[in-house]
């Protein structure tokens, strides 16, 4: 069977064939040494494909057919004029010249069809949230499939039906593959995409609004492995939130926090952690801070938590209206209260905040049987997971609603319940901080 039209892949594919001079979408041009050589191989006896095959074509892109016509056009035109027959005159008995001059009208005409591009391109792209800053740079933000949808808007907008090669050539696509987009069979297979994309839709909002937390990709994906045992790789779930605007939460970048004055008695001590956050042992570095929660008209409230750097886990926090040394005493007092048990040499890491190094906070620390480790001077990065808990936990909550405190509390403990036991973490072989927590110490 003789192919009609060739795609733009094969028709790259073809070019880079050392006996092809030049491709098209309906045509092959070959060389006049690949002619000679396919006459004098018919002649010894082979038939047109396996002459076409043995010299590198794909006979499946060139088409048996037009390989057998080929070759009885060579023949015909070599009895009649030898070697000279074989060459290739096309170019100079076309019957038109390679480049006409424009009229004035058509020249007005592609003008117009320009222009009206260009506006329907300014419209589509404010509509995808462009800033075009620069036309070039964000025409190459455009896919093939809404370039096609372009260029058909203005061809039915301003009746430019002639233009279309002009218009394709201007957005930087091929015409065949225009007309292959909106052929009746890609416009089938489109509606049946589009109709298993809507269904994939509503299972990955389950995931994403699942606990009434919004999520990422990843989060999404790990919602649907351990809630729904369902599993899309990546790819599709972001390509799915794109095509159907589903937002992911950014994260914000927390406001410097200053660190309140410690009295002369308070007592600053040595980064025992340096860093290394992660010793493979459950309940041994135990990370601590206070952020601040912003609820209601202009009111404000404070959370301390304990966070197990090992497993994400949050051990034990409090929420308070006040930050005075109570919140960060009353949190201890909460984990000692749980009687997790910690692991042998375990400490407990913050910042320099004064309630961390008030003597009756470093008296609590000590008769509790921890060690007791700080951060350097202003330095976030000594304390790196709980701030990115922190982090995590403003995007994922909301207390824009509550209006008292004990509003904020129960946000509070519905997130930390969420987070510890539902909230699945990619670096934690996808699990969720319990789950973890429990898979080290079984494997201890």
């Amino acid at each position: 069977m003789s192919k009609i039209l060739f795609t733009d892949q094969e028709q790259k594919l073809l070019m880079k064939h050392p006996y092809v001079k030049a491709v098209s979408e309906k045509a092959i041009t070959y060389t006049d040494e690949f002619k000679a050589l396919a006459i004098k191989e018919y002649e010894e006896g082979k038939f047109p494909r396996q002459i076409f095959e043995d010299a590198g074509f794909d006979i499946e892109i060139v088409g048996t057919e037009r390989a057998s016509s080929s070759l009885k056009r060579w023949r015909k035109a070599y009895k009649e004029n030898g070697v000279a027959g074989l060459e290739d005159t096309r170019k100079y008995h076309s019957g038109r010249p390679l480049e006409r001059e424009l009229s004035l009208e058509e020249k007005y005409a592609r003008l117009e069809a320009q222009n009206a591009l260009l506006r329907a391109e300014n419209e589509l792209l404010k509509k995808i949230g462009s800033s075009r800053k620069d036309v070039g740079e964000e025409k190459e933000k455009l896919t093939a499939e809404q370039k096609f949808e372009l260029i058909q808007l203005v061809i039915k907008k301003y009746n430019l039906k002639w233009m279309v090669s002009y218009l394709c050539e201007l957005v930087g696509v091929s015409r065949s593959g225009y007309y292959r987009y909106f052929s009746e069979e890609a416009q089938l297979n489109r509606q049946a995409r589009d109709e298993a994309d809507e269904k994939v839709k509503k299972i990955i909002l389950k995931a994403y609004n699942f606990r009434r937390r919004k999520k990422g990709v990843r989060q999404i994906k790990m919602t649907l492995e351990n809630q729904y045992q369902i599993t899309y790789n990546l790819k599709r779930i972001r390509r799915i939130m794109k095509k159907f605007q589903i937002i992911c939460p950014i994260r914000k970048a927390n406001p410097y926090r200053r660190m309140a004055k410690a009295t002369k008695e308070h007592r600053t001590l040595p980064n025992l952690l340096n860093r290394e956050f992660k010793q493979g042992t459950a309940r041994k570095v135990l990370l601590t801070d206070i952020t601040y929660l912003s609820y209601g008209k202009g009111k404000r409230a404070y959370l301390s938590t304990i966070k197990d750097a090992e497993t994400n886990e949050i051990l034990a926090y409090e929420t308070s209206d006040k930050i005075t040394l109570d919140i960060a005493l009353n949190t201890l007092k909460k984990l000692k209260k749980t009687g997790i048990k910690l692991a042998e040499g375990a400490f407990i890491h913050s910042d320099q905040g004064f309630h961390y190094t008030n003597p009756q906070f470093q008296k609590m620390v000590k008769k509790m049987g921890l060690g007791q480790s700080m951060s350097r001077r202003g330095n976030c990065w000594d304390n790196a997971p709980q701030e990115s808990f922190f982090g995590h936990f403003k995007d994922e909550t909301d207390f824009k609603t509550c209006e008292s405190l004990e509003e904020v509390k129960r946000e509070v403990q519905s997130y930390m319940t969420y987070y510890n036991h539902y909230r699945g973490q990619w670096n934690l072989k996808k699990m969720t901080p319990a789950q973890y927590s429990h898979h080290l110490l079984q494997v201890a």
